[in-house]
């Protein structure tokens, strides 16, 4: 008999992080099922890409900051496919404010960040946790940010969202061994990103002259470190950083 097909789900499938990653699992073997929350366009441009190098995959609308469409989308895939083998919690909001400007980070921008970007992975492994954990078990892959090491990024909720998200991960670990591994990437800045892109200039140009290999993150060294992750049998609760080396995040 065959072993069946494993399953990835990478949220945040339509980014250009994501579409790395999803590249990446589906050439390795993985069916990925990638989610996109309005750029349907780039969600089916990262399946195409999948499929077009001789993987397979789908993609699904998911609004991550609503908790009944998480569920949806695990029973979903839970009756689809029976299985899930990895979550890479990817997708993830930003918005440039300075750290300085305080009045400008309104309660409604930290709680569409904080949302978005740290309580949707833990409902996301909450969600996915009975079929995470069948058979051999799996792997979760939180996609975090340099910013929530050191204070510098597109703005405080980001950091606090990607700090928040480390300690997650620490936690998520514990609560969900032996059965699966969790463990986190946190990038810098990655060049040639839409993310990148909404930075401050002074934020993206400071890690550049900052990076001590002369260049920053690169989308296909994470999409790498996710694969050596979810391939793995004895790693969880870490948190690496991708960023070109930056001093403030050497820690």
């Amino acid at each position: 008999m065959s072993t069946p097909q494993p399953i990835a789900l990478v949220t945040g499938a339509s980014g250009d992080i994501g579409n790395a990653i999803a590249r990446t699992l589906g050439a390795n073997g993985w069916h990925v099922i990638g989610t996109y929350v309005g750029a349907e366009d780039a969600a089916a441009a990262t399946k195409a890409d999948i499929v077009d190098a001789g993987g397979s995959a789908e993609i699904m609308q998911l609004d991550q900051r609503d908790p009944e469409a998480i569920d949806a989308l695990m029973k979903t895939i839970e009756d689809r496919h029976g299985r899930l083998d990895v979550l890479v919690n990817n997708a993830a909001w930003n918005i440039g404010i300075p750290f300085r400007r305080l009045d400008d980070l309104t309660s409604d921008i930290w709680d569409r960040v904080l949302e978005t970007n740290l309580r949707a992975p833990f409902l996301l492994a909450r969600a996915g946790a009975k079929l995470l954990s069948a058979g051999e078990g799996g792997h979760i892959v939180n996609i975090s940010s340099a910013g929530g090491i050191s204070p510098g990024s597109s703005s405080i909720a980001y950091s606090s969202s990607k700090a928040g998200l480390n300690h997650l991960t620490r936690c998520l670990a514990v609560a969900m061994s032996p059965q699966v591994a969790v463990n986190c990437i946190a990038p810098g800045l990655v060049e040639n990103t839409r993310m990148a892109k909404r930075l401050p200039d002074n934020v993206a140009e400071g890690a550049r002259q900052t990076a001590v290999l002369g260049r920053v993150g690169q989308a296909d060294d994470i999409a790498n470190q996710v694969l050596a992750f979810v391939q793995s049998t004895s790693i969880t609760g870490q948190t690496i950083v991708i960023d070109g080396g930056m001093p403030g995040a050497m820690r």
